[in-house]
């Protein structure tokens, strides 16, 4: 098997000027895509315009989410914390459909274009009801099908907007190669920049000025970005599509079942796989080459009689790639279970640490700082990151290691999981000593802010911010960069999912807390009066599944370089 983008050595820049790419894209016309005029960063700056809008929409409704839950919905702070994980679960649940859409039928660029205007349209129903809605009178039905449409347009785009970036680059080109790794820490450093604008700016103006004129600015945002997005057109380079992913992976399960009493031959040339001499071969159809894993699988592939090339259904007789391509998703499973957890913590910034927030001392001199916006720190904490790793430590390590990127996917994804750890341990700490302060006050009993400084969260933002320039920005470019060229948009969307299943996984670890630690009358580890509840008991216990979830990555890590 090729070893992936990061381990490959530094190229020569070839001496000879090339008119077109080299990997297969188009223009807009369908015409080979001319170097000079379209694709690299040109093309670029309105794809990350339009992530941009879109997080600053995104960050707009979930930095202060629980906020909002709690105080204008009159929500629980369990029932909050829940709701907003179950909430930003969905949001990155959908990019699973999005590039089902995208791979098989309309594309990335039309999907985008397509879809941008649902989403404004589910925040056109926020913005008209969050304008309209008083405490005392909050519509949760008409609030919740707001915040789901503005989910399932989004995110549908989401898995889009960095593979369709992503794309501009050639990769046979060594320099615009080396443009696309640094596109990966580009593209997050433009979604933490609008999660800063969000958390500062729009966080503000939803708590001093309103929830209304807070939605409308990022939507505002969105529409000019989508404007200069299709003004743009002509700039883009374009991937011809192959067949429905999801239906060759399923082919391939189904023709697995249905061969399971057969025996796989020891010479796996004799497998099925489409070439030159086979009607259906054409030009776009990209051979991978065989492996050893999984082989179970490569039953799929077996050709019981030599007419069965013309004559079998795709059901029954499927080609080694699309089996490669299948085990390929299985690979990275293992990496998907690691971030569970990873995600899992990263949603307490939004959930549970904005509540302890709540409990703590926000003044600052004159000025009160809104719990939700401490989340600008883990922003800064991640451009401050993404600028060193850029700028001096991939030139270190590119130095040492002859690597393009300088340090493996390996490393780097290691040391967030490691990061994200530490961040749980030191908000139980934190936790620890504010409750030490509660009860030293006597104010156990009272649902006020202990006489601690929310300054003190600072840390764990910081800790959390390097964390995802390390394990956050090291998943996105694994899941492209490990993913077949018909599954980039699937892959993407798999490592959205993970984010996804960090928020279920959190919704779930507080609803089991919630109904384990309230028996018999008991406060629980989370009431509405933290100062009566044991959250640092819920951070130690994210601190040691997030240390399981270190132990479970560097295991099967090391297993996947042995394979490589």
């Amino acid at each position: 098997m090729e070893r992936a983008d990061e381990e490959r050595p530094l190229l020569q820049a070839p001496s000879q000027v090339i008119e077109h790419t080299s990997d297969g894209s188009v223009d807009v016309k369908k015409q080979p895509a001319v170097k000079l005029s379209t694709g690299n960063w040109r093309a670029c700056f309105f794809i990350l315009g339009i992530e941009f809008s879109n997080c600053v929409a995104y960050f707009a409704i979930a930095t202060n989410l629980v906020t909002y839950l709690t105080t204008v919905l009159q929500e629980s702070k369990v029932t909050a914390a829940r709701n907003a994980s179950a909430w930003a679960g969905a949001y990155f649940l959908v990019p699973l459909l999005g590039a089902f859409i995208a791979d098989a039928y309309w594309g990335k660029y039309w999907t985008i274009v397509v879809f941008l205007p649902v989403y404004i349209a589910g925040m056109m129903i926020v913005i008209i009801l969050a304008s309209t809605t008083h405490n005392g009178n909050p519509h949760h039905t008409v609030a919740y099908l707001g915040l789901y449409i503005a989910a399932l347009g989004s995110g549908i785009v989401k898995p889009c907007t960095f593979t369709f970036g992503a794309d501009q680059f050639d990769i046979n080109d060594t320099s615009e190669r080396a443009n696309k790794g640094s596109f990966f820490n580009w593209y997050y450093f433009v979604v933490r920049t609008s999660s800063l604008l969000s958390g500062t700016v729009v966080v503000w103006l939803e708590d001093n000025v309103g929830w209304g004129i807070g939605f409308a600015i990022p939507t505002v945002l969105v529409l000019f970005s989508l404007a200069g997005f299709v003004v743009a057109t002509r700039l883009y380079r374009f991937r011809k599509m192959g067949v429905s992913t999801f239906t060759s992976l399923f082919q391939v399960m189904v023709a697995t079942v249905r061969k399971w009493h057969l025996q796989l031959p020891d010479d796996s040339s004799l497998l099925y796989e489409l070439t030159s001499l086979t009607s259906e071969a054409d030009a776009s159809h990209k051979i991978i080459k065989h492996t050893d894993q999984f082989r179970f699988f490569d039953k799929a592939a077996i050709l019981e009689t030599q007419s069965d090339m013309l004559h079998v259904s795709s059901w029954r007789l499927c080609t080694v790639t699309q089996v490669e391509e299948l085990k390929m998703l299985l690979r990275m499973f293992s990496i998907w279970v690691s971030f569970a957890v990873f995600f899992a913590v990263s949603e307490q910034m939004s959930s549970t640490l904005v509540e302890q927030g709540m409990f703590m001392d926000n003044r600052v001199g004159t000025f009160a700082i809104p719990p939700a916006s401490l989340s600008t720190v883990g922003v800064l904490s991640v451009l401050i990151w993404v600028l060193i790793y850029e700028t001096v430590l991939v030139p270190l390590a590119r130095h040492v290691t002859g690597m393009d990127k300088g340090f493996s996917q390996r490393q780097r994804i290691g040391i967030g999981l490691a990061l994200s750890m530490l961040t749980m341990v030191y908000s139980a700490l934190l936790e620890m000593k504010r409750l030490a302060i509660a009860e030293a006050n006597g104010l156990t009993n009272q649902n006020v802010p202990v006489p601690m400084s929310i300054i003190w969260q600072v840390p764990a933002y910081f800790l959390q911010g390097a964390a995802d320039a390390f394990g956050a920005i090291g998943k996105i470019e694994y899941f492209y960069d490990h993913a077949p060229e018909s599954m980039k948009s699937l892959c993407a969307a798999f490592g959205q999912l993970t984010i996804a299943s960090g928020s279920y996984l959190s919704a779930l670890v507080l609803g089991a807390v919630a109904v384990a630690t309230t028996r018999g009358g008991a406060p629980g580890w989370i009431p509405d009066n933290l100062n009566k509840g044991h959250l640092d008991y819920f951070f130690w216990m994210m601190a040691t599944l997030s240390l399981l979830s270190l132990v479970q990555f560097l295991y099967f890590s090391m297993r996947h370089k042995q394979m490589n």
